[in-house]
């Protein structure tokens, strides 16, 4: 594995001396710095999945630096490398999200130390594995695209209607970003959710099934409910579609990767509510993951729903590699 690593030092010296101390046995592509000004637009062009960062320097100091990375979510490894080594310097790098922090002259055996005792290389594995190529999103779509339609053969059969084929977006979103994505799809109505957990293979996740409230006397119209619409009677309906719904493109998923899955009972984790209350609920639940997201519509008929799944990130290399192994 190639480390892109970036040195952040004002001292072209100081920069020398520490791509010296790099450990021969790692393969690294280096980008050098010599402020943080370089260093942030660097980081943008995804030339830094690790760091190795001065703290005094003009233009933007590595305190900036690092308050700059948190406040642009930049996916990087820091490690402060300073000559400056008050114990207050140190607590207010470790604030701010470094690694570790190390003396000036860099010394490859205290690198090597750090590597291995903050486990460095794992960190970095792991983030790589984590990330969708463009070739791997495109098999990832094309595996949801078949799933769907599937699907959407079942409940079109079920429901004598013509269900339109969604375009299903791939993403990996941390909860924050999830929650301004479902809140623009929602248009901030109210809404009920349902819940279906999965596991097999080493993948796990959830399936939420997001109905807009607006659409519930369509969807009984559709299952063809005669009697009165009592909120028990809409849960029902709900927890029917929900179900055949989601169960039909998982295993539609499962089916072409060649593994099973095994289902949850679906659960109520909301009704009347607004998205970004369902979300502050269960933040707990969800950090990083990998989304599935798909909005699913009736012809002629006002049904709002958007299926989505949410695939825990210790999954994710697992998916990736089943993903890596049709591509062959």
């Amino acid at each position: 594995m190639t480390i892109k690593l970036i040195i952040c030092d004002d001292s072209s010296f100081a920069r020398k001396q520490v791509q010296k101390a790099l450990p021969p046995s790692w393969d690294f592509d280096i980008t050098q710095a010599k402020n943080g000004l370089e260093c942030i637009e660097a980081l943008k062009q995804g030339k830094g999945d690790l760091l190795l960062l001065d703290l005094n320097m003009p233009e933007m100091d590595g305190y900036e630096v690092l308050a700059e990375i948190q406040a642009q979510s930049l996916s990087t490894i820091v490690i402060v490398a300073s000559g400056d080594i008050q114990p207050e310097a140190h607590k207010r790098v470790m604030m701010l999200g470094a690694l570790e922090f190390i003396k000036k002259p860099v010394d490859t055996k205290v690198l090597e130390k750090v590597f291995d005792e903050k486990d460095v290389y794992e960190k970095l594995m792991s983030s790589e594995t984590l990330e969708l190529s463009e070739a791997v999103g495109d098999v990832y779509k094309e595996i949801v695209n078949v799933a769907m339609g599937q699907a959407a053969d079942l409940l079109a059969r079920v429901l004598g209607a013509f269900v339109l084929m969604p375009i299903p977006n791939i993403n990996m979103l941390e909860v924050s970003e999830l929650t301004m994505m479902l809140n623009q799809v929602s248009e901030n109505n109210e809404v009920s959710v349902i819940c279906q957990g999965f596991i097999g293979s080493g993948i796990a996740g959830e399936a939420l099934i997001i109905f807009d409230d607006s659409s519930m006397a369509d969807i009984a119209s559709l299952m063809k409910f005669k009697a009165e619409l009592t909120d028990h009677a809409e849960l029902e309906l709900l927890m029917d579609i929900s179900s055949m719904l989601s169960g039909a493109c998982l295993n539609g998923i499962a089916k072409q990767l060649d593994i099973n899955f095994s289902q949850s009972h679906p659960v109520v984790l909301g009704r009347h509510i607004k998205m970004d209350d369902l979300f502050k609920r269960n933040e707990t639940r969800w950090k990083k993951m990998l989304t599935i997201e798909m909005e699913v519509g009736i012809e002629d008929h006002n049904i709002n729903c958007h299926l989505l799944y949410l695939f825990t990130e210790d999954s994710i290399p697992h998916f990736n590699g089943l993903i890596e192994q049709l591509m062959e």
